[in-house]
């Protein structure tokens, strides 16, 4: 009976070996990937809490302020995230402020390119929002080719792409130009 019981033993392995060979294995689990890194590899230094002083001929135009900042090439070109700037008028007294989701600083070229969610409110009641603006130190002039709105006091603009200085009265609208401002009616 023993040798039965060894072959049947025997027998009931063989199947169940050869039945677990016919099955479809499990996949392994892809392994996780690691998250992308918050420094890209280029990247020559990253700074928080970045600070920088806007400057022309030696007079201060702005101060520029960003939560994180990726610098390259040598430290003239700034990638910033939480981006907020100043301007501040050739006496110092503040003119206005700019805030965007991102931008880039590059120092040789003195220019700002403000990215995503980019407002600019003036101290004289003026309101700017686009997604995109450059701001040109040294020909002291905002430029961008999207669309964008400006409230002041008394009128609305709005249209894709503009010109202007950062006071934002010489103010040149390029395409799909509208406006809405209040019309006084004489009376009879």
């Amino acid at each position: 009976m023993t040798r039965l019981f060894m072959r049947v033993i025997g027998g009931c392995a063989a199947v169940v070996l050869l039945t677990a060979a016919g099955c479809p294995k499990k996949k392994a689990a892809a392994p996780k990937r690691a998250q992308t890194s918050a420094m890209p590899d280029s990247a020559d230094q990253m700074g928080f809490g970045v600070r920088h002083i806007l400057t022309n001929k030696g007079v201060s135009n702005g101060e520029l302020l960003a939560d994180t900042a990726f610098i390259y090439e040598d430290g003239t070109r700034l990638e910033m995230r939480r981006v907020n700037m100043t301007f501040f008028t050739s006496q110092g007294l503040k003119d206005g402020v700019l805030t965007s989701k991102a931008g880039t600083y590059n120092s040789r070229l003195q220019r700002l390119e403000a990215r995503g969610d980019v407002v600019v409110v003036r101290e004289d009641g003026k309101r700017f929002t686009s997604q995109q603006l450059v701001f040109d130190q040294i020909r002291n002039q905002f430029f961008s080719d999207s669309a964008f709105v400006l409230n002041e006091p008394t009128r609305q603009l709005s249209g894709i792409g503009f010109e202007s200085d950062p006071k934002l009265t010489n103010f040149k609208c390029l395409k799909g130009c509208k406006g809405i401002a209040p019309v006084q009616v004489p009376a009879r």
